[in-house]
């Protein structure tokens, strides 16, 4: 190549003066530029197109519309134990009739004629073993029997003993139940706002509903444990857990005035469906 066309040469051209520049190694290299631009506008074109088609097959489909319910927020049991029927109170006791004493009518003497005596006095070896009293009664002989003593009549209430209560056990029914900081309102507040109610719609949940059970302890000093739940599909059981689990102190369970572990239950239902 000439000295005067150097500088102004193409660096291909300075590469391969004097070779063969119809092998084939020269055109590629000589449209590497021009192939390289095709090929990024054509990625970018294909880009746009498949992105265009989703978005149009995406506003053709029914938009589903996510809810949360949070159902007994005042964290009562579901279910509340049926208490047992207290036995009745043991019948009194038959009321025993006092036997009946022989009676020996008495009056006192009193002086008159003897035609105007109605009633004579009763002799006085019948009085011996028998009662003086102001009517005639048959009945058993007095043999010293002493009369049943008057009985007081009571409420008719049998009382039971009373047990000393074991407050180191768990408890599901108590008089004051273990709550969350803020009452029942801010519990189902802090449930509605960190759990993920699309969870089930991104994996893959059709329309309907979707609950939760769960119960789950909590201690002497309002710390949540050992959390338990049914299970429950596309994800929504340990989403419920997660965000239990992640809460701050309770309040504790109150019985008797003693704090005790409490067992809560709770149902959280996910909710999909379509506009």
């Amino acid at each position: 190549m000439d000295a005067n066309k150097i500088l102004s040469a193409d660096i291909l051209d300075i590469l391969f003066d004097g070779k063969n520049k119809e092998y084939g190694a020269y055109d590629l290299r000589k449209s590497y530029n021009k192939r390289i631009t095709i090929a990024l506008v054509g990625t970018v074109v294909i880009c746009l197109l498949v992105f265009f088609i989703n978005f149009l097959a995406n506003n053709f489909k029914k938009e589903k519309k996510n809810e949360i319910i949070v159902q007994d927020v005042s964290l009562a049991d579901l279910k509340k134990e049926e208490k047992k029927a207290e036995p009745p109170p043991p019948p009194p006791p038959p009321k025993q009739e006092p036997p009946k004493v022989e009676i020996t009518k008495f009056t006192p003497p009193k002086i008159v004629k003897d035609e105007e005596v109605k009633e004579p006095p009763p002799e006085v070896a019948k009085m011996e073993d028998t009662k003086i009293g102001t009517a005639n009664q048959e009945g058993t002989k007095d043999d010293g029997i002493v009369a049943p003593p008057v009985e007081s009549k009571g409420t008719g209430v049998v009382e039971a003993p009373k047990q000393d209560e074991d407050y180191d056990k768990v408890f599901t029914s108590v008089q004051i139940e273990a709550e969350f900081p803020g009452g029942a309102s801010a519990w189902k507040r802090y449930l509605e706002r960190n759990l993920n109610q699309n969870l089930p719609s991104e994996n893959g949940a059709p329309p309907g509903r979707y609950p939760v059970v769960l119960n789950f302890q909590v201690d002497k000093n309002g710390n949540i444990s050992d959390i338990q739940a049914d299970p429950s599909p596309y994800g929504t059981r340990e989403e419920a857990i997660r965000v239990i689990k992640k809460g701050p102190p309770w309040k504790p369970a109150v019985q008797n005035g003693h704090n005790v572990a409490y067992r809560a239950k709770q149902v959280i239902t996910f909710v999909v469906s379509e506009e």
